[in-house]
């Protein structure tokens, strides 16, 4: 047996959706680490660029701004990423929204937001890569890793019912893509997030020193760990994980 491998990412390519900031940036620094060619989309194109021209000095990092909250969008990015590679190796499902509101006043826009593009862009998104997924899985298996919450495991005392919704959905969603895509050489995997300095989760960037104390682990997440998360997926090490979603979350999930 031979393990030295095991979590190289070498030759391999990544797309990662949200991969301007929080934990989308997180892994695309990780896989740059492990040798990929990372390409990071985001809605706000200056934001992206930036950040690929920052991601650059690991590896190669190519920015392709898109708004994939619709399916239009998601077929404007799979265009874009066409015009750079035949193929592909990895494709990160991050970007996300969420919304907050009293439930007595919880509006349409909040729920139809973030369930198309938490939940319905992961799908379609996927859907529209398979081709190139499947053209990369030859002597390896492509992966495809959609990045869940803990919130869609259990229950937190914020009213963001659209958001806690689509992540549970999304944890279902990726048992069932598993089951269909492994017939194409096409491993399907989650990860759920717990505490982790991003703009989606603005306590744990702002109150870290608070949030930290509900934490087993007694800290927040910091970089390596969801990169390590995300490594561990995307590797030969993690051909076996099928369907099923990896928590992340220092253990808060089990102190509920």
């Amino acid at each position: 047996m031979d393990t030295t491998q095991l979590f190289s990412l070498k030759g391999r390519t990544a797309l990662i959706t949200g991969g301007s900031r929080g934990i989308g940036r997180m892994i695309a620094e990780g896989y740059l680490a492990q040798g990929a060619r990372v390409y990071i989309s985001a809605r706000k194109a200056a934001a992206c660029d930036q950040t690929a021209k920052e991601l650059s000095a690991f590896g190669h990092c190519v920015s392709l701004p898109a708004d994939v909250s619709t399916v239009e969008g998601a077929q404007a990015l799979v265009e874009a990423y066409a015009k750079h590679e035949g193929s592909l190796d990895i494709l990160v499902n991050n970007a996300g929204a969420a919304w907050g509101a009293p439930y007595a006043e919880f509006p349409e826009s909040g729920w139809d937001k973030v369930v198309d593009l938490n939940l319905k862009t992961p799908f379609f998104l996927t859907q529209a890569l398979t081709p190139m997924l499947k053209k990369a899985a030859t002597d390896h298996l492509s992966k495809v890793i959609n990045i869940a919450s803990i919130d869609g495991i259990s229950v937190n005392p914020q009213e963001t019912y659209s958001y806690a919704a689509s992540k549970a959905g999304l944890i279902q969603l990726t048992r069932r893509m598993a089951l269909r895509l492994a017939q194409d050489r096409i491993v399907v995997s989650a990860i759920a997030p717990g505490a982790f300095a991003s703009d989606m989760n603005k306590d744990a960037r702002d109150h870290g020193d608070v949030v930290k104390d509900r934490i087993p682990a007694g800290r927040i997440g910091v970089p390596e760990d969801m990169a390590g998360a995300a490594i561990y997926l995307a590797s030969r090490a993690g051909d076996y994980v099928m369907g099923s979603t990896l928590v992340v979350d220092g253990g808060v999930t089990h102190a509920r």
